[in-house]
């Protein structure tokens, strides 16, 4: 796997692939590496001959009151990872190169960044956007994998490239769960084993709604109502439980149509994400 820190390295080194017309696949990341990002590197493995990967820890995406310095870190660690699933080319620059003296631009996906995440993290999902959109400006991938777990995020870069009419396309990647049902993070690293315990409330609860959905049950505030009522049981008081659409992410008063049951909850101090598709088979 060949390494590189600065922008026009990389792109020297990638413009003889893309000239001889080979496939070029790229899955951003902050690092701090689980099995839910190596399966990212897996599926673009399938869909493209070589495959980039970035580290970078973007402190657009992180609000006043998240700490940046204490996001974890280990480049060389995820290095390792990412050789090992088979990533071609790593990319891994610092904030200086990415943002260097004069920065100025900022991208805003105005509709999709509201509510959910986007309500609770304000300036989060610019940040995103922008580092996203700038990512695929250097690397210029032929394919763009992210993961279903951030579904707010993965809507929004969506959005992003169809606006922008960027030449990517943008594929989401089932969420992948530890053995108890609870979605792989780089947060859950910071649970005791008391909140792990009870962190798996999150998805008992989408699951229990999903199963009600399997048998029928359309009504929004019914599947929303199973989740809240899993959470209550393990002391977990939900940010939102929420149905949306699957593509505007609208909220539903019934799931008639493909949609996705979101949560989102403070278990410690460990603020966990996690969500569900629902479509009839």
């Amino acid at each position: 796997m060949d390494r590189y820190e600065q922008v026009a390295e990389l792109k020297a080194a990638l413009r003889p692939l893309q000239q001889a017309g080979l496939r070029i696949g790229f899955v951003p990341t902050m690092g701090a590496l689980h099995e839910g990002h190596l399966s990212l590197v897996r599926n673009a493995l399938g869909r493209a001959e070589v495959v980039v990967a970035s580290v970078f820890v973007n402190p657009l995406q992180f609000g006043p009151r998240e700490d940046l310095d204490r996001y974890p870190r280990d480049l060389e660690g995820d290095a390792k990872k990412l050789e090992e699933a088979g990533c071609h080319v790593l990319f891994t620059p610092d904030s200086g190169v990415m943002f260097p003296p004069g920065f100025q631009t900022r991208v805003s996906v105005a509709e999709l960044q509201k509510g959910l995440c986007g309500d609770r993290r304000p300036g989060h999902f610019d940040g995103v956007a922008t580092v996203v959109a700038k990512l695929f400006g250097i690397v210029r991938p032929d394919v763009a994998v992210f993961g279903e777990k951030d579904f707010q995020q993965l809507a929004l870069i969506r959005r992003m490239v169809a606006d922008l009419n960027l030449d990517v396309e943008v594929v989401g990647a089932p969420l992948v769960r530890e053995p108890d049902g609870l979605a792989r993070s780089s947060r859950n690293a910071g649970l005791s084993e008391d909140e792990r315990t009870r962190a798996v409330a999150l998805s008992r609860g989408l699951f229990r709604a999903r199963a009600a959905y399997g048998e029928g049950e359309r009504s929004a505030a019914v599947l929303e109502g199973i989740v809240q009522k899993t959470l209550a049981e393990a002391q977990v008081e939900p940010e939102y439980v929420e149905l949306r659409a699957f593509d505007g992410l609208e909220r539903l008063e019934r799931a008639d149509a493909p949609c996705v049951l979101f949560v989102a909850a403070q278990v410690g101090s460990t603020r966990l994400i996690d969500n569900l598709i629902l479509r009839r088979p």
